[in-house]
């Protein structure tokens, strides 16, 4: 019998004496024990034993349990939101898979050796019981974990034809645990890929979110792209394999997108801007054109045709609408400036607007990984850096007249005659809401431009100059002060 001493906690191990005391036996199966062992905290906690469900339910004060598979919900006084409900199911031999997902019958057994041989991958069919420290290991869990390797239990064939999501999870174990594949079970993968036809795609979506969220993206992309399992995924990205770019790329687009991706998750960026790293290009190979002129290749309106592209892949994958909303969003304004020195806080700002004050922070990132995917070192050059300090520039609240909550029509509309006075107005308004941005409503700009009307030209004009001089000032200490943060001139 092996042993060993692994950290469980105090509640976990309550559940199981309970078990025990019942007159069962009771073991922590499964992720947990894996990520025990590989001194991981687990995500979550699951105890099998030979317990059936009403005989589990009988042992415990609050339970659920809604489902055909034997799994109850037990849940604790504990205050971690990992241990709050904990599942307790019985062991279980499963009947045959019609729909390559679910099996088609299930039966209770009163061995934990069936239980063991139905599960997918030898790293998740070591079980341990906590309070022995005793390590039940029939498949070679524990040596493929040391070789650091995936190999399912028994006939990867038999495995993945039983539940063909497995293909999926084997490449998102490898990319969150930096596994290999076994070479059977990768064979096996790349023979059963079409069975994710039966899969629906909210499944698929979910195990690509955790590619995505895993430190190496990337890797698990090409491998599932070598298996086969990619087109099932987002066929899309198979058409852009092999798709040369310009001379600005040292990649084709296929490689360019997952070294975009891959940056995203080294600088531990959310799901959104992973997303949009690995989508903006999308549209490059339907817009890819030669010029002759230039002797390359042109991509003109690849970012429209991409957005679009991308927006059809997020719905088939049934991703929320504002998931979607924001990743085609950040696809279709990616290529938002090209020179700074004659970019204008006018463009800018329609940026800005286009993508929304939230969000800008997430188009610049993404930015940075498109640079970082073409095979270029640096991260922020000299016109990212110039581009990142104009944005914060046209983000200054306010930076101009046209952001006053009045405006030279309304002060028509009021009464004011159309001429110079209309700008002094608006720019002695500016300098007292320099001083309060509270000020900047309708309300108190109509009532104060009233006030100043009343004023003649001389004594307006004073105000009017002097708000503008200020503004000046103030935007110049404001934009020298960002260049400086920002290390451009």
């Amino acid at each position: 019998m092996h042993t060993v001493d692994l950290h469980v906690p105090s509640e976990i191990k309550n559940l199981c004496a309970v078990l025990k005391k019942g007159g069962f036996e009771s073991y922590l199966v499964g992720g947990c024990v894996r990520d025990l062992l590989l001194r991981r905290e687990p995500k979550d906690w699951d105890i099998t034993t030979n317990a059936k469900p009403p005989e589990i339910q009988a042992l415990f004060e609050e339970t659920f349990y809604e489902n055909d598979f034997g799994t109850v919900g037990v849940v604790t006084k504990s205050e971690d939101p990992k241990l709050k409900v904990v599942e307790i199911t019985p062991y279980r031999i499963e009947g045959e898979y019609s729909n390559a997902r679910h099996p088609d019958e299930v039966r209770f057994s009163d061995s934990l050796s069936d239980d063991l041989k139905r599960r997918d991958f030898s790293i998740n069919a070591i079980a341990y019981d906590p309070h022995t420290g005793e390590i039940i290991d029939e498949h070679g869990g524990r040596e493929d974990l040391a070789a650091r390797r995936i190999a399912a239990v028994g006939d990867p064939n038999e495995r993945f034809k039983e539940d063909a999501l497995r293909t999926l999870r084997a490449v998102r174990l490898s990319a969150e645990l930096d596994f290999a594949l076994e070479p059977q079970t990768a064979a096996a993968i790349a023979a059963d890929a079409p069975l994710l036809e039966k899969i629906s795609r909210e499944r698929v979506r979910d195990e690509l979110v955790r590619i995505l969220e895993s430190p190496r993206p990337m890797q698990a992309i090409f491998v599932a792209q070598k298996l086969g399992i990619l087109r099932f995924m987002i066929p899309e990205l198979v058409s852009a394999i092999g798709v040369e770019q310009n001379q600005a790329h040292a990649y084709d687009v296929f490689e360019h997108l997952l070294r975009s991706l891959q940056h995203a998750a080294d600088k531990e960026w959310p799901l959104l801007i992973r997303l949009a790293a690995l989508l903006h290009d999308i549209g490059k190979p339907a817009s890819r054109r030669w010029s002759d002129e230039k002797k390359d290749w042109t991509f003109h309106g690849h970012e429209v045709i991409g957005a679009r592209m991308a927006r059809a892949i997020l719905k088939d994958l049934r991703f929320s609408s504002e998931t979607i909303e924001r990743v085609s969003s950040l696809v279709r304004w990616h290529m938002f400036f090209s020179d700074p020195d004659t970019v204008t806080l006018s463009a800018v700002r329609r940026t800005i607007r286009n993508v929304g004050t939230d969000h800008i922070k997430d188009l610049l990132n993404l930015r940075i990984c498109d640079r970082i995917g073409t095979g270029r070192p640096k991260e922020q050059p000299f016109r990212l850096r110039k581009y990142m300090s104009m944005v914060e520039e046209a983000m200054r609240d306010p930076v101009s007249v046209s952001m006053l909550k009045i405006d030279g029509s309304r002060l028509i509309a009021l009464g004011q005659a159309p001429g110079p006075r209309i700008g002094w107005i608006l720019h002695a308004l500016l300098e007292e809401v320099l001083d309060d941005p509270k000020k900047n409503t309708e309300a108190y700009l109509e009532s104060r431009a009233g006030e100043l009307a009343d004023l003649n030209d001389t004594d307006l004009k004073k105000l009017g100059e002097a708000g503008k001089e200020r503004k000046e000032e103030e935007d110049e200490a404001a934009v020298a002060e960002l260049r400086k943060k920002h290390h451009v001139s």
